[in-house]
C-alpha cells in the first residue's frame, strides 16, 4: 500500500532544458467534470516552471471552446503541426486558455476523417488488443479524440526533432478519456516520456456504487476483468489498464486511489500527485469575515422565504451546515450526515435550546419544476420587502421634518392607511398552514429518491419543534436560480460548516474549497483529501481540528461514525461567535497548505522521472 506523500517543501526546481511538456486532458477547456478544476487551477504552476515550453492539449467543441480560449494564429512549431494535421483532414485551433497563467492551448477536433478513425480502431483492436466497442456513446468520442491526439503526437515529434534532434517531449495524460495516446504513441515508436494519472478508476467507481463498504485497502482480490464485463464497462476498463501499464510513470491523486489502482488495474502507482487549489483565486484578504456576514444574510433571505410562512425562529441563533456533490448518497456520505443530524436534533430538543440548525443538501437530480409553494413564498416575500422599504422611506422623511421642528411624534400616524393595509394583506398572504417542504423542487421520481426516503425514515420533516431543519436542493446553486441568485462560492462563504464524510472519494475538492473560503469542514479518512490531510497536518486538536476535521470511517461501523459526527456537531453548536471567528481565521490560514505552489512539486517529480526513464530506454 503506497503511503500518502508529504507536502513538498518547495516547487521551484528548474525545468529540464530542451524539453517540451504537453499536458493532455479531455477536460482541457472543456468543463465536464472535476478534472477540469484540476487542470485549470494547476496551469499557472506548470507555466511557472516550463514557461513557453508548456502546452495544454484537449478537444475542440466550438460552442464551449470559444468561451474558454482566446483563439490566435499558431506560431513556431505549432504552425507546422497545424498544417500537417490539416493535410490529414484533422482540424485544430490554437490559443490561450482564459484561466490563471493563460497557458498556451491547442485543441484538436475529434470529428476526424473516417479513414483516420478507422486506422486508429484497427491499431487498437488488432495490434494492441484494446476493445473499442461499447454501448456508452462517450467511448466512441474518446476513440475519435485519440485518433486526433495520435496524429498530433506524430506531427509534433517530427516537427520538433527535425528542428533539433536533442529536443525531448514529455507528455502527461489525465484519465482514460485522454490516455489512449500512450499505447498509440508506443505503437508508432515515438520517443516520448509519458506519464498517466488516473483520478479515479472506472471499476473502482462502479464497485463503490454497487458494493456497500467497498474498501480497496482491505480487499485481497478482485476479478477486475470479470467485474468490468458484468458491469458493462469492458472497453473503458481495458483502455484504462493499457494506459496505466503503458506509461513510463503511473500516478494517481491519493493514497486511497493508489490502493484502488493496484487492486483494479494491476499496477501500483509510482507516485501520488495530490490535487491542489489556486487558493489566491478564493482569497479576499481580511475581507473574508465580512463576506461571510454578507452572504449569510443572503442565505437568511432564502430561509425566511422557505420557513417563515409556516413558523419563524431566531436567525441570530441559527447555524448553517451543508453538503454538496454528485448524487451518490452513500459514497458522498449524505446518509451519514442525515443520521448524525437526526441525533443532533434529539440532543438539541432535549436541552431546550432555542438554537436552530439548517442543513442544506446541494446536488443534481432530475426535476420537473421548482416547488409551487417555493415560488409563491418567494414572490410574496419580495412584495413584503418592497412594501416595508416604501413605508420606511415615507416614514423616515416625515419623521425627520417633525423631529426637526420639535413636534410630538406618533409613529403609527406617520404610516399612510393604504400602505398599512397593504402591509397587513401581504403578511397574511405569506402565511402557510403546513410545515415547510424539505425539497425545493418537484422531483421526476420522489418515491425512489434515497435522500427523501432516508429523511422519512429518520422523521426529519421540518416540524416546528425540530431544532434541525432540512433544505434539499436537487439543483446546483447558481446566480440565475430564482430562489438563490448567488454563486456557489458565495453560498459556501455564508455557511458555518461543510460536511463531507465520504465512504468513497478519490480526492474530494469540496472540503478543500471550504477551507479556501474560510469555512471549517469535515472530511473522512476514506477520502483521498482526508487521508492526505491526516498524514500531513499535525494540528488535530482544539481549533486546528476544523481545518479539516477528519472523521474516522475506516474499519468502523456506520453507527460508530454517526455517533462521532453527531457529537462533533453538538460541540460546534456550543461554540460562541468569537470562537467561530477564530476558527474561520485558522481555517483560512491553513488553506494555503493546499495551494498548488506547495503541491505542484509532486508533478515536477513525475515529469523528471518520466524523462529519466525515457533516457534509460534510449541508452
Amino acid at each position: 500500500m503506497i503511503g500518502s506523500p508529504a507536502i513538498p517543501a518547495s516547487s521551484s526546481r528548474t525545468a529540464p532544458r530542451k524539453t517540451t511538456l504537453i499536458e493532455v486532458g479531455w477536460e482541457v477547456a472543456n468543463p465536464v467534470g472535476g478534472i477540469y478544476q484540476v487542470l485549470r487551477s494547476k496551469a499557472a504552476t506548470m507555466g511557472d516552471r516550463w514557461g513557453r515550453r508548456y502546452l495544454m492539449l484537449g478537444p475542440w467543441f466550438e460552442s464551449k471552446s470559444t468561451l474558454e480560449i482566446e483563439v490566435s494564429k499558431p506560431r513556431g512549431w505549432l504552425a507546422d503541426v497545424t498544417q500537417r494535421l490539416a493535410d490529414r483532414g484533422v482540424a485544430a485551433h490554437s490559443g490561450r486558455w482564459l484561466v490563471a497563467g493563460h497557458p498556451k492551448t491547442f485543441l484538436v477536433d475529434p470529428n476526424v476523417p473516417d479513414e483516420v478513425r478507422a486506422e486508429t480502431v484497427r491499431i487498437l483492436e488488432q495490434d494492441l488488443a484494446i476493445p473499442t466497442q461499447s454501448h456508452e456513446p462517450l467511448v466512441g468520442q474518446i476513440i475519435s479524440f485519440a485518433a486526433a491526439v495520435r496524429e498530433f503526437l506524430i506531427a509534433a515529434n517530427s516537427v520538433i526533432n527535425d528542428a533539433d534532434s536533442e529536443q525531448r517531449i514529455a507528455v502527461h495524460f489525465h484519465e482514460w478519456l485522454s490516455g489512449l495516446g500512450i499505447p498509440l504513441a508506443k505503437h508508432a515508436e515515438l520517443p516520448l516520456a509519458t506519464a498517466f494519472t488516473t483520478h479515479a478508476t472506472m471499476l473502482g467507481r462502479y464497485l463503490a456504487s454497487s458494493q456497500e463498504g467497498f474498501d480497496p485497502t482491505s480487499a485481497d482480490y478482485v476479478d477486475a476483468d470479470g467485474e468490468a464485463h458484468r458491469m458493462g464497462i469492458t472497453a473503458q476498463h481495458q483502455i484504462e489498464r493499457a494506459c496505466a501499464h503503458g506509461a513510463d510513470v503511473f500516478t494517481t491523486v491519493s493514497a486511497v486511489t493508489a490502493d484502488e489502482c493496484k487492486l483494479t488495474l494491476g499496477r501500483e502507482p509510482d507516485h501520488v500527485t495530490p490535487n491542489g487549489l489556486n487558493v489566491s483565486r478564493f482569497s479576499v484578504g481580511h475581507d473574508f469575515q465580512t463576506l461571510h456576514a454578507v452572504f449569510k444574510e443572503r442565505i437568511e433571505e432564502f430561509v425566511m422565504g422557505h420557513f417563515f410562512p409556516s413558523y419563524s425562529f431566531d436567525l441570530a441563533q441559527t447555524r448553517y451546515f451543508f453538503t454538496s456533490g454528485r448524487f451518490e448518497p452513500r459514497n458522498k456520505g449524505f446518509d451519514l450526515c442525515l443520521e448524525a443530524l437526526a441525533r443532533l436534533n434529539s440532543a438539541l430538543k432535549a436541552t431546550g435550546t432555542d438554537l436552530t440548525v439548517v442543513f442544506f443538501i446541494i446536488t443534481q437530480r432530475p426535476t420537473r419544476s421548482l416547488s409551487p409553494a417555493e415560488l409563491r413564498a418567494r414572490g410574496v416575500l419580495q412584495e413584503l420587502h418592497d412594501v416595508c422599504k416604501r413605508i420606511t422611506s415615507d416614514v423616515g422623511d416625515k419623521l425627520f421634518h417633525l423631529a426637526a421642528t420639535r413636534q410630538q411624534v406618533k409613529l403609527d400616524d406617520l404610516v399612510e392607511e393604504y400602505w398599512g393595509m397593504r402591509l397587513k394583506r401581504t403578511q397574511a398572504a405569506l402565511k402557510a398552514n403546513h410545515d415547510p417542504a424539505v425539497c425545493t423542487h418537484v422531483l421526476e421520481s420522489e418515491h425512489d429518491d434515497g435522500v427523501l426516503n432516508h429523511l422519512k425514515h429518520l422523521g426529519l420533516a421540518n416540524a416546528e419543534e425540530d431544532r434541525v431543519k432540512i433544505v434539499y436542493s436537487p439543483e446546483f446553486i447558481t446566480p440565475t436560480s430564482p430562489i438563490w441568485g448567488i454563486e456557489y462560492d458565495q453560498f459556501v462563504r455564508g455557511c458555518h460548516l461543510g460536511l463531507f464524510p465520504s465512504t468513497y472519494e478519490p480526492w474530494g475538492y469540496t472540503p478543500q474549497e471550504c477551507l479556501a473560503l474560510g469555512v471549517p469542514a469535515v472530511t473522512s479518512d476514506l477520502a483521498g483529501f482526508g487521508r492526505f490531510a491526516q498524514a500531513n497536518l499535525s494540528d488535530q486538536s482544539s481549533r486546528g481540528k476544523w481545518a479539516p476535521y477528519i472523521l474516522s470511517r475506516r474499519g468502523r461501523s456506520f453507527n460508530e461514525s454517526a455517533a462521532e459526527l453527531a457529537e462533533l456537531l453538538l460541540d460546534f453548536c456550543s461554540m460562541e461567535r468569537g470562537d467561530r471567528v477564530v476558527v474561520r481565521n485558522d481555517v483560512e490560514k491553513r488553506s494555503w497548505d493546499f495551494d498548488w505552489s506547495r503541491l505542484g512539486g509532486a508533478y515536477h517529480v513525475v515529469h523528471d522521472l518520466a524523462l529519466e526513464r525515457l533516457e534509460s530506454r534510449r541508452g
